[in-house]
């Protein structure tokens, strides 16, 4: 397959994963690495978009908050129950996130759904992680507003942004970016 129609299969992909099936914008850029003081520890980061803040209530009744999981790495991945490509990643999430004590994940529902018909969907396609419904036209101010779904951001032990990524993940893919971010590898 030659380039041109590569990157056409690719973009088609990705849009049909957005509620109007506008092809979304690339804008996967790793954020900036953790400041620096002289001393060589991490400054005291306030809330951002590369160190970002994260609370939400949660399906099962709990509540998320990102600042209470500094030390392990957290998986934020936005999807909805109309997006393929969220549904076909879903049990490779929920693999990471029972197979791995240093990652956990949290799954934040982008769209216009209610709470029961999301638990009853749930019942059909079961996650071990947190799932909760954010406000499309409200979503968390410190991510940027999903252009295409699945958008999944990696967060690091100190709570920095270390890689966003629009499209599908998978659990391999995803501890190949922890390794390489020095966190721990996998064996083969």
């Amino acid at each position: 397959m030659n380039r041109y129609a590569l990157c056409l299969a690719s973009a088609l992909l990705l849009a049909a994963c957005t509620p109007d099936g506008q092809a979304p914008a690339t804008d996967a850029a790793p954020a900036a690495p953790a400041t620096q003081t002289d001393a060589g520890a991490t400054a005291a980061q306030v809330p951002s978009k590369s160190h970002p803040s994260l609370q939400v209530d949660t399906l099962d009744g709990g509540r998320f908050d990102l600042a209470e999981h500094r030390g392990q790495w957290v998986v934020v991945n936005f999807w909805a129950t109309w997006c393929a490509p969220c549904l076909k990643e879903m049990p490779e999430l929920s693999a990471l996130d029972a197979m791995r004590e240093h990652v956990q994940v949290v799954g934040l529902a982008y769209e216009e759904i209610e709470a029961d018909d999301m638990r009853a969907f749930l019942q059909k396609h079961p996650v071990v992680y947190p799932i909760a419904i954010v406000d499309t036209f409200d979503p968390p101010a410190d991510f940027d507003t999903p252009v295409g779904l699945p958008m999944t951001y990696l967060i690091g032990p100190e709570g920095q942004v270390v890689e966003k990524i629009l499209g599908p993940v998978t659990a391999e893919s995803l501890e190949a970016l922890i390794a390489k971010a020095g966190g721990p590898a996998v064996e083969a």
